[in-house]
């Protein structure tokens, strides 16, 4: 199974596009508080439709908790301040996808925690400065489980 971990997401209808993301391609969401709302708020509910029954949603209080939950997995940042671009990795069963807050984007001590290998742009036109939250969270998932062979797809 794949992962997504929105660290302090602010705004509701992107965590409530996630759900119905992770809904369809068979990925947990990991939110990692504090978060911006609640998940009883009615843009988040709008967003993910009737997916809700269908996700895996798991909310954490600290990304320690959130990162020691998945069990050792690999993590990969996106962030505008990579230079590796997503499409040069190579994904495997069990990978994370960390993304940071809408207004501003993951923490400059996170990312210098992790390796340089394991912090990944998306590709944008020049003078562009960075994809909605849940684009950005859809181009990664979906690279990584069409990598894998889009298992339990159809």
């Amino acid at each position: 199974m794949l992962h997504l971990i929105f660290y302090q997401p602010e705004i509701p209808p992107n965590t409530g596009n996630a759900i119905r993301l992770c809904a369809n391609v068979g990925a947990a969401l990991h939110l990692v508080h504090p978060l911006g709302f609640t998940l009883e708020e009615r843009h988040l509910r709008r967003a993910g439709l009737d997916y809700h029954e269908l996700a895996t949603v798991v909310e954490h209080d600290s990304l320690e908790a959130c990162l020691e939950s998945l069990g050792g997995g690999r993590v990969f940042a996106l962030t505008t301040r990579a230079s590796r671009s997503l499409y040069d990795a190579r994904f495997a069963d069990g990978d994370a996808f960390l993304l940071g807050p809408e207004t501003r984007g993951l923490p400059a001590e996170l990312l210098e925690r992790l390796p340089g290998e394991a912090r990944l742009r998306i590709p944008l036109r020049p003078g562009n400065r960075s994809l909605n939250l849940s684009n950005a969270a859809a181009v990664a998932l979906y690279e990584a489980w069409r990598q894998l062979g889009f298992p339990g797809g159809r």
